[in-house]
């Protein structure tokens, strides 16, 4: 085969491999990216509030609610030496508090003692609890709510979310991982038309790593 014939096949195949990967990066680049957006958008907003919280003020809003268990209802948590440590609530008591008082504490743990079970119930942008007298069968519930920033920022945190929350926070950072390393390459491929290309990304390196060592002590 002349030379000419070989140099133009091999300039043929680089174009190819090229086109091919420029294909699938950018594919896979938008498609991390449309997952990311959202999550995206979240956490920067998040990471501005957390930042500068102390700048934020929040009033807390305090809920306060009682109630007094049925004997019926309340024989189910006489003090006995079968108690359970960690149990959660006897499903009768769950059953009550959610007719009666609209409470959900769930299969949540609760502490208890010989005078009252206690449930802890924290939440994203605030805080709850529940005590009930074993004796007496008083019901004492109370609710603290930060406000809407406080509840983003743990969400942000991960905080009092549960395991579907923090799945997602698993997913999303594997999805924007995606998003980074292909933007990478993509930088790569394009960097020759663009010679401003690696300058910029030394830039973005070098600022943190300056900031770190020069102010952060």
């Amino acid at each position: 085969m002349p030379e000419a014939a070989r140099s133009d096949t091999g300039f043929s195949g680089q174009r190819q491999r090229r086109s091919y990967w420029l294909k699938t990066l950018h594919q896979w680049h938008w498609i991390s990216s449309a997952i990311c957006l959202v999550g995206l958008l979240l956490f920067t907003l998040t990471g501005i509030t957390l930042n500068h919280a102390a700048q934020i003020e929040a009033e807390p809003s305090v809920t306060a609610i009682a109630g007094e268990l049925p004997a019926s209802v309340l024989a189910t948590l006489a003090p006995g030496s079968d108690d359970v440590p960690d149990a959660p609530l006897p499903v009768s008591v769950r059953e009550w508090l959610a007719s009666e008082l609209s409470l959900s504490t769930g299969d949540r743990a609760a502490e208890w003692s010989d005078d009252e079970v206690y449930v802890s119930l924290p939440r994203p942008g605030g805080d709850a609890w529940l005590s009930i007298d074993r004796a007496t069968g008083i019901v004492e519930y109370e609710r603290t709510d930060r406000g809407w920033i406080s509840w983003l920022n743990d969400l942000h945190k991960g905080r009092n979310t549960g395991g579907a929350w923090r799945w997602f926070i698993d997913a999303f950072a594997v999805a924007s991982l995606v998003f980074c390393i292909t933007g990478f390459f993509l930088l790569q491929l394009h960097s020759k038309q663009r010679p401003t290309t690696w300058p910029m990304v030394g830039l973005g390196l070098l600022v943190p790593v300056l900031i770190i060592l020069l102010f952060i002590h």
